[in-house]
């Protein structure tokens, strides 16, 4: 049997802030959570399915000049469904790394917004199709490689 992606865990310095920002913008429910000492956890679910869990147990937000995670990409059914999302982080005040849905690169017809989570963690929100409306703010690599 071929393995699959399971769940994304995340190391978060406070629940209490990363919480509130990955149900709204990814549309998630506490599925539990609970705490064994000043250590922290959630588990945030769709439709009864575990996707992320939140474990508050770090002091540093992240840093891109370490070996390990680059970004975490999340794939929308539609580009309207990603413009849901960028509608989501404008209200929630998050900067993006370009402006509005971008394509992954020139000629590329998938695209979709690039952002950081309140720990500075590299998010991607995409869709295969739809963003070929604009220029890829990178000509000479992916869009999604050094943001």
């Amino acid at each position: 049997m071929p393995l699959s992606t399971g769940h994304i865990g995340l190391n978060v310095t406070d629940l209490d802030r990363s919480l509130p920002f990955y149900t709204k913008v990814f549309d998630l429910d506490v599925a539990q959570a609970g705490e064994d000492g000043d250590r922290r956890w959630a588990f945030l679910a769709r439709d009864g399915a575990l996707l992320l869990t939140l474990w508050q147990q770090s002091t540093g937000g992240f840093t891109a000049d370490r070996a390990g995670l680059h970004h975490l990409s999340f794939q929308a059914a539609s580009i309207e469904e990603v413009r849901d999302r960028e509608a989501v982080l404008r209200e929630l005040g998050v900067t993006f790394a370009y402006d509005g849905v971008v394509p992954h690169g020139e000629g590329a017809t998938s695209g979709g917004i690039f952002f950081h989570d309140p720990d500075g963690t590299r998010l991607e929100i995409f869709a295969a199709n739809g963003a070929d409306t604009s220029a890829a703010p990178v000509s000479t690599a992916p869009t999604c490689g050094f943001f």
